[in-house]
Parts: structure tokens; sequence; C-alpha cells
């Protein structure tokens, strides 16, 4: 039985290639994005499989009704991919508030915004899998990149407790975890850096930035053979709650799991000096 997908920031990158893989595998997708003449001139060699909806992610009332006209095209979504999204970089003071509101109201407050949304659907039919596209950022913090790190942090943590939630229903819920892919995610057209000068970051912030944009367009990750895994998992009779993709993202989180694990063990007399002593003495 073929499934239905319902993907955010479907227009280009990450979101483009699993649709495309979605529809390679017999399936049909809600693609969405915020300008859906983009949307829609991406997938029209689909015709009737695809149907193109605008979505700003950060409206909950348009999420709401981008997923009541999905219901009321395809009859139910099989598979939520939570992909809209963008990047803000920069030291954290040289982003403003409002650099920081934005980043969380889309990669934030927009996931929420589509699962809460997408959940009663998949709660009727007792069945559905959520993918949750966070980043190796959501569990490693990088230099330059606090405001987007902490947002994705924010991504894994809400994933990992639906998933309790929503098991009783049928429902998985998978955490992707990128490393490095060859999008436009770094270049002008999607990356934001914070815009205040502070002397003091002026010579860390100019190397990290110089870093990335060489590494734009270089990165060692496929998003087409992504877009594949993720049809794979979509399929999976159980799937992870953590996929790491790429080999970056692999050495990326077993260096993270490696340092956790020497911290405990070094501070391991001092945490069990906080208990009670009736506790520690069991």
């Amino acid at each position: 039985m073929s499934k239905i997908w319902f993907i955010t920031g479907a227009a280009r990158g990450i979101g483009a290639e699993i649709a495309r893989a979605a529809l390679a595998a017999g399936d049909k997708v809600v693609a969405t994005g915020r300008d859906r003449a983009k949307v829609a001139e991406a997938f029209a060699p689909y015709g009737e499989r695809v149907l193109a909806l605008a979505l700003d992610v950060s409206s909950a009332p348009q999420a709401l009704d981008a997923v009541a006209q999905a219901v009321a095209h395809f009859g139910r979504i099989d598979v939520l991919v939570n992909n809209a999204g963008y990047g803000q970089l920069g030291m954290f003071e040289q982003n403003t508030p409002q650099d920081i509101t934005g980043q969380f109201d889309t990669n934030v407050h927009g996931t929420f915004h589509v699962t809460r949304a997408v959940l009663p659907v998949m709660r009727r039919q007792r069945s559905g899998r959520i993918l949750n596209l966070s980043s190796i950022g959501g569990m490693i913090g990088f230099e330059g990149a606090s405001v987007y790190c902490a947002a994705k942090f924010a991504v894994e943590g809400f994933s990992e407790s639906l998933a309790l939630e929503v098991a009783r229903f049928g429902i998985h819920v998978t955490i992707v975890e990128p490393g490095f892919f060859r999008t436009d995610f770094l270049d002008g057209s999607s990356v934001r850096y914070g815009a205040l000068e502070i002397d003091d970051y002026a010579q860390a912030s100019a190397s990290m930035r110089g870093g990335y944009d060489n590494y734009s367009h270089q990165q060692p990750g496929d998003p087409v053979k992504l877009g594949r895994a993720l049809v794979q998992l979509a399929g999976a009779p159980k799937p992870p709650l953590r996929y790491a993709a790429g080999s970056d993202a692999q050495q990326y989180l077993n260096g993270k799991l490696d340092t956790v694990r020497a911290e405990l063990a070094e501070w391991r007399v001092l945490s069990l000096s906080t208990d009670h002593d009736d506790v520690a003495a069991a």
C-alpha cells in the first residue's frame, strides 16, 4: 500500500529530495513551502501524485489549514517530515533577540505547529511515522552556531519525549541528525548571520564565517541518498529513535558519547555525593 507523505520545506534541498525519493517508491506527497508556486514548479512532472501547498510553518493556523487540505485531498497522512528550517549562525552576542525569536519560530515552533496539526489524523488512524529533521548540531554544540544548536537541541528533547507519548497509538518518531550535506544550507540563499559587530569576536567570527563559506557545496553528504534512506526508515517495522546521517555525523556523535562517558567517570564520586545519606548507604 502506498504511503501519503506530508513534507515541509519541500521546494529545494533535503526536503525536495525526500519528496522525490518517496515518489520514486510509488508513494504520494503533500509538498509544502512558503512559496507554493516554487513547490508546484519543482514537482510539476509528477502530476496528481503531488499536492503542492503554501505553508509558513511559523503560523499555527496555516499548519492546520494545510493539514486539512491534505486530508481532504488524499484521505490520510502516513508520514510527516518536519524539514522546514534555516541556520541562524554567528556568535551568540552577535545575534539580536529578533534573530533568536525568528530561529525558534521556524525551527522549533514550526515543528510544534505542524506536529500538533497532524497528530489527530495519525491518532485516528492508529498509525503514522514522524521524521523530525534535527542536525548533528542537535547533539553537539558548534562554535558560531549557538542559536541554531539551541533550536535543534530543543527539537531533540521534544521528539524524544513525544515518541514516548504517541507510541501507544502506533505512531513512531525518528529524530534525523544529518551531518553536513551538499545543499544550499551554508550559502546566502539560506543561512543567516547575526549582524551585531563586537570587536572581541571579530577575528574568530571572520574565521568561522570564512570556514563555512569555503565548505558550502563541498559537504560530504549526498541529499539524494539521504532521501532514499528516509524512505527506508519510513518503512522499517521498528524504526530507530535517532538516525545519524553521514560519516561525519557518526564521527561527531561517537566523539560526543566518548566525552560524556569520560566526564561521568571522572566526576562520579562528586555526583553521588549529592544523594541523601540513606540512599548512598543503600
